[in-house]
């Protein structure tokens, strides 16, 4: 079991944690035209979305949530996360280059052998 306090643990968490939070706000001001904070719906997802990613099982390696083998969020969540993910992806480069290129550097990582094992038990059932 990796250690959640372990420092590098905690930069990752709130590294994505950032990000995340960014890439809500973003898409909840373009969408909802909300002016300074997130409508209801999208607090209730950046609050999920926080939990989530604090618990992950994978922590301090863990994949991006597209490339991970559990899926942990609740199918109504995962979808609008999804959108949200969708939306702001691609202008989280403009708004935040520095996270987006970080993003990208964690997609493009080698998985850790904890993933990989999750990935080979998930074949396996398949």
């Amino acid at each position: 079991m990796t250690d959640r306090t372990s420092p590098a643990a905690q930069r990752r968490i709130a590294q994505e944690q950032r990000t995340v939070s960014k890439m809500i706000a973003l898409y909840c001001h373009a969408q909802h035209h909300t002016q300074g904070g997130l409508c209801p719906e999208c607090a209730e997802l950046s609050a999920y979305a926080q939990a989530r990613i604090a618990r992950c099982p994978f922590l301090p390696d863990k994949p991006t949530c597209a490339k991970c083998p559990v899926h942990c969020y609740q199918p109504a969540m995962r979808a609008q996360i999804r959108q949200v993910m969708r939306y702001a992806g691609p202008r989280m480069l403009l708004h935040d280059p520095v996270a987006a290129v970080q993003h990208l550097a964690q997609t493009l990582r080698k998985p850790s052998p904890a993933v990989q094992r999750a990935l080979a038990r998930k074949a396996a059932k398949e």
